[in-house]
């Protein structure tokens, strides 16, 4: 089981929905996180991408010399950029960074969004797109030849990377998508499958098909979840914390947000959606999966409530059906970075193990010196 924190690129504070407790995400706030991440044992960061964030791969470049272990997974965005130069970028971060890249695929989901980044491609032809990119960029990193391509959407000619990484055969991709075009160009692609948060039935449906697909192309792929984590010491604090967390959202709010996600395009978005309905009566979608981010929040909306063991608990449960990453996130990040570390890591020995021990753990009682009994 790894473990990754989150760098909340687009704003953070103590409730969703709201700019009261809001905090002014800057470059020393990030810093700040990722930091926290890196000394606590976090195995890496994920840096969100969209119009409302700050650019992922400036700001992972920003981190690299604040930060010793952490690995940094950054979007490449097919059709916004083009796969020769998401190739340089990619072996250029990773040279820099010691090895730390990872790369996280993602093809967009909001037509409105994508338009006003001169994208104009339909859904399963956005991953027709993807398709030919990733060809493109594995086979620069992979392969010191020239590479050309003469496809639908990317067309090049003797293309060459003249910089290798320093992973081989390529940083590790991942790649996440909940549509059958999704799944079938995650097969032939990625080394890392993502799902967003859903019941453990779902997600067991969702991870059999991904490997049957996988299987039709000779490969395989392992897989990661998204997640919130809200835990506490007890389980009555869990609950408390997650209702405080959406305390100031109104039925207006909720009905705008929920106005934006039924334009995308996105399946993954939809099934997020059709978790709740929109109705903050039917938040607890399974046991101890709580659903209330994602009546405000795009993407990852659903987040594990409860004390350390009960969270630890239903961790191992997605484990058992082959979840090996776990990318997780919490409100306020930095403070909730180090409650996960100290309440639920020790419950998870495997991933405590990787934190910085500089020092002795807990706060130093009084010392009283007794002669001939302090020796």
């Amino acid at each position: 089981m790894e473990f990754f924190w989150f760098i909340p690129t687009y704003g953070d504070g103590r409730y969703v929905g709201t700019d009261l407790g809001a905090r002014t995400t800057t470059p020393a706030y990030f810093r700040q996180i990722a930091t926290a991440a890196d000394d606590l044992g976090f195995h890496g960061v994920l840096l969100p991408t969209g119009r409302a964030c700050e650019d992922p791969w400036v700001t992972a470049s920003s981190l690299i010399a604040a930060t010793k272990q952490l690995k940094f997974l950054i979007a490449v965005r097919p059709g916004l950029m083009s796969p020769t130069l998401a190739a340089r970028m990619a072996a250029s971060f990773d040279r820099s960074s010691g090895g730390r890249l990872l790369v996280n695929v993602v093809a967009g989901g909001d037509p409105e969004e994508l338009a006003a980044d001169g994208l104009f491609l339909d859904h399963d032809e956005r991953y027709q797109l993807t398709d030919e990119f990733m060809t493109v960029w594995r086979n620069l990193l992979t392969d010191r030849k020239a590479f050309s391509l003469d496809g639908k959407h990317i067309k090049v000619s003797e293309a060459v990377n003249f910089f290798p990484p320093l992973q081989q055969p390529h940083p590790p991709i991942f790649f996440g998508g909940s549509s059958p075009a999704a799944i079938e160009t995650a097969a032939k692609h990625a080394d890392h499958y993502l799902t967003w948060g859903e019941a453990p039935e779902q997600v067991q449906q969702k991870l059999t098909q991904v490997r049957k697909a996988a299987f039709a192309q000779g490969r395989s792929v392992k897989f990661g979840i998204r997640l919130h984590i809200i835990v506490r010491e007890t389980n009555e604090e869990a609950w408390q914390a997650a209702n405080q967390l959406i305390r100031h959202l109104d039925d207006d709010v909720i009905a705008k947000a929920q106005q934006v996600y039924a334009r995308m395009d996105s399946h993954g978005q939809k099934r997020m959606t059709e978790l709740h309905g929109g109705d903050r009566n039917k938040l607890e979608i399974s046991p101890n999966l709580w659903a209330g981010i994602g009546l405000v929040r795009g993407g990852a909306g659903t987040a594990l409530v409860g004390d350390a063991d009960t969270v630890a608990e239903r961790l191992r449960e997605y484990a058992a059906l082959g979840v090996e990453t776990f990318i997780l996130s919490g409100y306020p990040h930095l403070e909730e970075a180090y409650r996960v570390a100290e309440l639920l890591f020790p419950k998870l020995r495997s991933v405590h193990s990787n934190a910085a021990s500089s020092g002795p753990n807990g706060e130093m009682v009084a010392y009283q010196y007794q002669p001939g009994k302090n020796l």
